[in-house]
């Protein structure tokens, strides 16, 4: 069958739109900003940019017609865009986009002798798949949670994420600001919890009352006991799951805490394929997976979906930093999934950048506004571009 399309040209471009406030909130005692613009945060010693990097792809077709992706870039974007320039590139010229997982496929395989199932290579896979998918729908004219079987949800309910202020007590009042919003689920950062993490989340459930549903990310930073032991105290007041509770590596760690707490196991924000989550999903190490797609993109999303589907294990999307196209493509699939009771809202990012795409996609009163038209259905702005970093 002759293709609708082909791919004729593929760009990257790395881009850093500028905070007043780093990521997961004011810098705490003992940490600063180095010569890169990195901090590295004392509480789960892992180094965050101090603007909103992301990688964004460029797809064009003989038909004129773009697509667009986004992935993962917050730390040495440099190497996700060099090993689509110089590796993926140059093999999909030509290509129909119209087969995104025959192309993710083949692309996968590329790398097979050298490494190749994790890290920066599957990231940069991620940015190509998102955009070929979205060529893909603008080429048929269909929304992408179309082309993955059909929209299940009209809209998703939305967890806040991250409290990024300096104090407990202003964390509080921002929790209360969003519950008068009219937000029901809400998260906070172990990492950020300077007067102990009980105490937080006592206080949290004291501002926002006994009907939100409170979250907490530990961000790897426990042993399996040590783990066990907090999360059993957070329990009396009423958590709704805990999330990555341990090192991502230890699976066995992983394991012995979903056995051992009384509230559901999140995990999964930094796996990339069906690969690394199927042991876990087999040890029953979680009961929600948290597939981030700006690491996955479209089709391995759509893997880790169906996959824990069959587990009988509920998805709630991770978002991470993007500039929104990733993010647009995360609800466009979470939207074909069934067991999604929320998403991530990193409202510290989103909100923000929503100037930098056009397009419907929103989030308000505790839902996320599903963007319309063909493909993913927004595209960047051209003030974003005033963000590409030279040479990027």
């Amino acid at each position: 069958m002759t293709p609708v399309d082909t791919i004729r040209t593929i760009e990257t471009f790395i881009v850093s739109i500028p905070r007043e406030v780093p990521y997961l909130g004011p810098l705490r005692p003992g940490e600063s900003v180095n010569s890169k613009g990195y901090v590295v945060r004392r509480g789960n010693r892992s180094i965050y940019p101090t603007t909103d990097m992301s990688v964004l792809v460029r797809i064009e077709g003989e038909s004129g017609r773009i697509g667009w992706g986004e992935t993962y870039g917050i730390a040495a974007p440099q190497a996700v865009k060099a090993i689509i320039d110089e590796l993926l590139a140059p093999t999909l010229i030509g290509r129909d986009p119209g087969q995104p997982v025959v192309i993710n496929e083949d692309l996968y395989d590329l790398m097979r002798v050298r490494g190749f199932f994790g890290g920066y290579y599957v990231d940069a896979l991620a940015g190509i798949d998102i955009a070929i998918w979205d060529l893909f729908g603008k080429n048929v004219g269909l929304p992408l949670a179309t082309l993955l079987g059909g929209r299940r949800h009209e809209r998703l309910p939305a967890y806040v994420s991250g409290l990024p202020k300096a104090t407990l007590t202003e964390r509080c009042d921002l929790a209360r600001a969003f519950v008068d919003k009219g937000y029901r689920a809400i998260k906070f950062a172990a990492a950020m919890s300077d007067d102990g993490v009980v105490r937080e989340m006592a206080a949290l459930r004291e501002a926002v009352g006994p009907d939100v549903d409170l979250m907490v990310d530990l961000h790897w930073k426990y042993t399996a006991g040590e783990a066990i032991r907090l999360i059993r105290k957070l329990e009396a007041h009423d958590l709704y799951f805990a999330e990555a509770p341990c090192q991502p590596e230890d699976l066995e760690g992983q394991a012995s805490v979903a056995r051992a707490i009384g509230v559901p196991l999140a995990l999964g924000e930094e796996w990339r394929t069906v690969y690394e989550y199927r042991p876990r999903l087999e040890a029953r190490a979680m009961s929600i997976v948290q597939p981030e797609m700006g690491h996955t993109g479209v089709t391995a999303f759509m893997q880790i979906g169906r996959m824990a589907q069959a587990f009988h294990v509920d998805v709630i999307p991770h978002a991470s930093i993007s500039c929104g196209i990733f993010m647009a493509a995360s609800l466009q699939a979470a939207a074909a999934l069934q067991r999604v009771p929320y998403h991530e809202y990193q409202h510290s990012i989103f909100d923000r950048n929503l100037v930098y795409t056009t397009g419907e996609m929103d989030c308000e009163a505790g839902y996320y506004i599903f963007p319309e038209g063909p493909g993913i259905g927004v595209e960047p702005s051209p003030r974003l571009f005033d963000h590409v970093v030279a040479g990027g």
